[in-house]
């Protein structure tokens, strides 16, 4: 294979993986926000009193939205935390021998960093185990991002398709919210919210009814 063509092919892989890194995400995250919306419908008409009484009678959103959509911007974070889709985050290998709180980690071991650990951590989050947005509002009802939510990981390694997903995931959750209400089927009383196993954890199936607003 020539250089161009390895240039070539990698430059392909790049793609892909960024789209796959961006779209896996946001589709379970998506999954995720809508259920807790018909499990909360309170919260969910938090959101849209927000987007009436901000964007009026606009239909288009954009990412910078998100800037005025306080509340809104702090469920989908708390969506994310509360959800850890990507519980362990993206495998590594320590470079170097190295020690991490007295244990040695030796050149060349694998790493799976504990997501959900940190994202359920009492001593980070107020009620961890509570779908709470007020963890990512202060006193005054402003967003405020945490250094503990590391759903996208940190440091130079980051998920390549974090820039993609966040965009993607504002633009379509505020859209869904903006259009439509979202309730359980009649006679449904309750949802499964047990994980399924996987590298990506999903709910569960489930059916939800989006009433046009």
């Amino acid at each position: 294979m020539s250089t161009l063509a390895y240039a070539e092919h990698d430059a392909v892989e790049l793609v892909r993986q960024l789209f796959l890194a961006g779209s896996d995400t946001t589709t379970t995250s998506l999954y995720w926000a809508l259920l807790y919306m018909v499990m909360y419908p309170e919260i969910q008409e938090q959101v849209q009193e927000e987007l009436d009484t901000v964007l009026g009678s606009s239909t288009s959103i954009c990412y910078e939205d998100r800037k005025i959509l306080p509340f809104t911007n702090a469920v989908l974070h708390e969506t994310q935390r509360h959800s850890s889709p990507n519980a362990v985050g993206t495998v590594h290998t320590c470079s170097r021998d190295t020690t991490i709180r007295g244990f040695p980690v030796s050149k060349g071991t694998i790493v799976l960093p504990n997501l959900f650990s940190v994202h359920y951590d009492p001593e980070k989050w107020e009620t961890p185990r509570r779908f709470n947005p007020g963890h990512f509002l202060d006193k005054d009802g402003n967003f405020v991002n945490k250094d503990a939510f590391l759903i996208f990981m940190a440091g130079v390694r980051m998920c390549l398709g974090e820039k993609m997903a966040r965009v993607t995931l504002f633009i379509s959750f505020a859209t869904l919210l903006k259009t439509f209400r979202f309730r359980l089927p009649e006679g449904v009383k309750e949802i499964n919210v047990e994980r399924l196993p996987g590298i990506i954890a999903q709910p569960q199936p489930f059916k939800i009814c989006a009433v046009p607003r």
